[in-house]
């Protein structure tokens, strides 16, 4: 398998799943492998339960920008110009096989839990996120070392 140089991450919205995994994707390999993430919609900002877990562990999140697949492509970030999409959520599979599928992109599938809406006081809500954080982290150390 050769070496993969850039990674794009997608989940539904690109407010919690993927900026986590962008976030998590960054802090282990810095610039040695370009990554971004994206949403098969904008409609949410950047979620303030993924911000705090992800700063137990020294990942910033709270300047990230939530963008769409097609915004992605108006800023000039063509999907041809990477080796691997992995998409965290169906919808967001879906989506990057439909764009990838003239491009030749690997694309991977992590079913990773949403954890929105789950927990019902601010303690059960982090464990939730914690939960994805970490699922997100082991699939890293797997796929990526």
């Amino acid at each position: 398998m050769t070496r993969t140089q850039s990674v794009l991450f997608c989940c539904d919205h690109n407010a919690v799943r993927s900026p986590m995994a962008e976030g998590l994707m960054k802090k282990r390999h810095g610039h040695a492998i370009y990554v971004q993430s994206a949403g098969v919609k904008n409609d949410l900002e950047i979620d303030g339960f993924a911000i705090a877990v992800c700063a137990e562990l020294g990942v910033e999140l709270s300047r990230h920008r939530t963008r769409s697949f097609d915004e992605m492509r108006e800023w000039g970030d063509d999907l041809e110009g990477f080796d691997l999409i992995v998409a965290l959520s169906p919808a967001s599979q879906r989506m990057a096989h439909e764009l990838g599928r003239h491009a030749h992109i690997e694309v991977e599938y992590w079913p990773i839990m949403d954890p929105t809406g789950l927990g019902q006081h601010r303690d059960e809500k982090l464990a939730s996120y914690r939960q994805t954080r970490d699922q997100i982290q082991a699939r890293l150390e797997a796929r990526f070392g």
